[in-house]
């Protein structure tokens, strides 16, 4: 099997980590080609950058915001994602493009067509095959990151909305490809729902 790319998406709390790497230990017990990737982050450069955007006493003016996550995937994608994908491995990554034009186009006002023109030297024409959108209403999610928060958490609850209506709108634009996952209070019923979106989507490549 070709390598595929498998994206997890969605607002803060959502727990999308959590399920991401859930995913991963079933993937790689299954089809053991399996490669796990955050953004921003797994290089050296990117995770010094991840620290720069996510420290709450620095103030970031949202062009900036944007080019700094656009720098780390630059990283990421060259560093592992391309390379893994080209050895066909699954990857499977904790953000990728969606993110940045939900967070800093939605929510910050950044142009949206800035940042896909900007992707494109960027994404070296990798685009996610499957994006799992994990929902959760807002203010709940933000309840699970109440005692500490990072620059991009402590956002006003108005920005945090935005964000969502704008992983949704995507969702709606692109139906094959991101598929909604309503998350439950028990994480592993949000899991097995995933496993079964992945499962059927991997079917399709045996």
């Amino acid at each position: 099997m070709k390598g595929k790319f498998i994206t997890f998406e969605g607002s803060e709390g959502c727990g999308k980590s959590t399920q991401s790497k859930l995913l991963y230990e079933y993937l790689k017990r299954k089809v053991k080609r399996v490669v796990y990737v955050r953004e921003p982050g797994g290089t050296k450069v990117s995770e010094k950058i991840r620290r720069i955007l996510l420290d709450p006493k620095n103030t970031i003016n949202p062009l900036c915001e944007t080019l700094l996550y656009m720098a780390a995937r630059a990283e990421t994608v060259s560093q592992l994602v391309k390379p893994a994908i080209l050895k066909g491995y699954i990857v499977i990554c904790d953000r990728f493009l969606d993110s940045t034009v939900v967070y800093q186009g939605f929510g910050l006002g950044v142009d949206i067509g800035f940042i896909y023109n900007i992707a494109r030297s960027i994404t070296a024409g990798i685009k996610p095959d499957l994006t799992i959108l994990l929902d959760l209403p807002v203010a709940k999610g933000l309840r699970h990151r109440r005692f500490i928060k990072d620059r991009i958490e402590k956002r006003s609850l108005s920005y945090h909305q935005r964000v969502r209506k704008g992983y949704l709108r995507l969702a709606r634009q692109e139906p094959e490809r991101i598929k909604v996952i309503k998350v439950k209070q028990d994480k592993y019923k949000t899991q097995k729902e995933i496993k079964l979106v992945v499962d059927r989507f991997l079917e399709k490549y045996r």
